[in-house]
């Protein structure tokens, strides 16, 4: 009676330690990235005597490239298969690594910007990594799929950085284009990797024998569920970009060395994955809207703590608590948001949610530069109380028309 479950559960955890060790390997380029993007800018312009406040442009280009790939992404996979699809994003990942650095070897800003936007349109592939993992999983399963996916990224974290670390200053006097001729190799491993992947056959059979006719994408939309599910996964992943994307900028210039300030984002990407490995059970335990509050809360304890001083303990204790607090608020409104739609309506669903996400990181990444430049540390991280207030209410107001609904029906 159980077996067909059990064999689903099973299936599920395979997909899920799949997409997880692929998450750990392709998964790295987002903190190579964005570790260095705004440090080899800077080290571009400077080198050519142009205007350094563009330096965190690279970093924009690539979240760019992660929202102009999610539409296409979702339905590449749709006509392909989840797994021809996430081939082809780390080979994409795999060139974006080979134009940075030729770009690099060149000195050429505009076309390392350029390459970064690459890296980031197989980062879009990276993405749709949580939606394949929940996508064929068993309800009760979900939030722990999508934690195992994301705890790839704690081997990311290891992996990025230490890769920035050990190739920085491969072909020096070049500086910084080691790391991306690694980014080569990291995509051409994940393509084998993710070659092993069997779920596209599943996922069709899936769409096929649901019988749910797909609504149409404003009905989607307006539901309250998943506008606060979107505004909160939104407004988390943007404020996370925001501060980190200044982070390294802000720590060097404040006299830290580069390697300081990758070890920093090697901390806080630790941070954004790690607490994955028990995310998916506290969400069991406690609910989804309860862990995305305390995620959020914990994006306001980073910006007290940074604004507590510039020595390094507390520049990297605030990358670790955006870290957790990003996990937390963004794993719960991803498992919020999965209960918004039907299986028939995933593809149009997850592209459209990751290309607006994306979209407003990128302008959140851009931002981070100008507001650095003009304002200083201080200012990215006074922004954080009020987006983050934004989203609480919205939490709140859900909650609390949850419960009315509840008592309502009950009375009835």
């Amino acid at each position: 009676m159980h077996k067909p479950a059990e064999i689903s559960e099973n299936s599920a955890k395979r997909t899920a330690l799949i997409l997880a060790a692929a998450q750990s390997v392709v998964g790295s380029a987002a903190p190579i990235s964005i570790s260095l993007g705004g440090l080899a800018g800077f080290y571009l312009l400077q080198l050519n005597g142009a205007d350094t406040a563009l330096a965190t442009a690279p970093v924009t280009g690539f979240n760019i490239g992660v929202a102009l790939g999610a539409l296409p992404a979702a339905l590449l996979m749709r006509a392909l298969g989840r797994r021809p699809g996430f081939v082809t994003g780390s080979i994409i990942t795999a060139l974006g690594g080979a134009i940075a650095a030729i770009a690099l070897f060149r000195s050429e800003f505009w076309l390392f910007a350029f390459g970064l936007i690459v890296v980031g349109l197989g980062g879009s592939f990276v993405q749709q990594y949580r939606f394949a993992a929940a996508d064929n999983a068993p309800p009760h399963f979900r939030p722990r799929a999508i934690s195992w996916v994301l705890g790839g990224g704690v081997f990311a974290a290891v992996i990025g950085p230490q890769t920035v670390v050990w190739t920085r200053d491969l072909f020096e006097p070049v500086l910084f284009a080691g790391s991306f001729v690694a980014l080569i190799a990291l995509g051409l491993i994940g393509a084998a990797i993710l070659s092993t992947l069997n779920v596209a056959r599943e996922n069709k059979t899936t769409a096929g024998v649901t019988g749910e006719p797909a609504r149409p994408l404003s009905q989607i939309i307006l539901q309250p569920r998943f506008m606060v599910a979107f505004a909160c996964g939104v407004g988390s992943y943007a404020l996370m970009s925001f501060v980190m994307t200044g982070a390294p900028l802000a720590m060097v210039g404040c006299g830290f060395t580069p390697d300081e300030a990758a070890l920093g984002i090697s901390f806080h990407v630790m941070a954004m994955f790690a607490p994955s490995f028990v995310t998916g059970r506290l969400i069991a335990r406690f609910g989804k809207e309860r862990i995305v509050a305390i995620g959020m809360l914990l994006l306001v304890g980073c910006a007290i703590v940074a604004l507590s001083g510039i020595a390094l303990w507390q520049f990297w204790s605030a990358l670790v608590l955006l870290g957790v607090g990003w996990n937390f608020a963004f794993i719960g409104s991803t498992t919020m948001l999965t209960e918004s739609y039907h299986v028939s309506e995933k593809n149009k669903v997850q592209g459209l949610h990751d290309f607006l996400l994306f979209s407003t990181v990128a302008f959140a990444s851009l931002m981070s530069g100008f507001t650095l430049n003009a304002f200083g540390w201080e200012m990215l991280n006074w922004i954080v109380f009020p987006v983050a207030a934004f989203c609480l209410v919205l939490l709140g107001l859900l909650v609390l028309g949850s419960r009315h609904k509840t008592i309502a029906g009950a009375a009835e």
